[in-house]
């Protein structure tokens, strides 16, 4: 039975995905209102993730995907671990519809996506038609929290 899926960093990228997940088709873009893109995990290798904020809003793929799409998308995510997954509305052009999401575990520090990672994402950027200012704003606010968070340790 196949389900939604709602992609927000690399799969957004329509190579990636079809190379992962080969039954996967994809259904349109939306956005998921009140939640940030913020990018977590190392310092240096960082990945996407969303959390809540209000007023903020994450531009959205949506992929109808079967349950092999799913565990695979399982494996690549570090789920369950890394990432927990959870049901979130996404605003659609026609309406609002439902469709499961990964999320990092928030106690990962902020840091800076690879330049390898960061161009898969501003591709599925591309390939969706989305407005890649909202991208490179996460970016440059998760790479200030790390130095913050930098800044804000001593060593002795």
């Amino acid at each position: 039975m196949a389900k939604l899926y709602v992609a927000y960093g690399s799969n957004l990228n329509m190579v990636q995905m079809h190379s992962r997940c080969p039954t996967a088709e994809f259904a349109g873009t939306g956005v998921i209102q009140d939640y940030a893109l913020q990018f977590k995990g190392s310092l240096h290798n960082a990945h996407a993730t969303i959390v809540p904020k209000a007023g903020s809003s994450v531009p959205v793929g949506i992929w109808t995907i079967e349950k092999t799409d799913e565990r695979r998308l399982d494996v690549y995510e570090g789920y369950p671990g890394y990432y927990f997954k959870q049901d979130i509305p996404v605003q659609m052009e026609d309406g609002t519809l439902t469709g499961m999401v990964y999320i990092m575990d928030q106690r990962m520090d902020f840091g800076n996506p690879s330049k390898s990672y960061y161009d898969i994402v501003r591709q599925g950027y591309a390939d969706c038609g989305l407005d890649t200012a909202v991208l490179d704003q996460a970016v440059s606010d998760s790479m200030d929290l790390a130095r913050q968070r930098m800044e804000g340790m001593r060593f002795f």
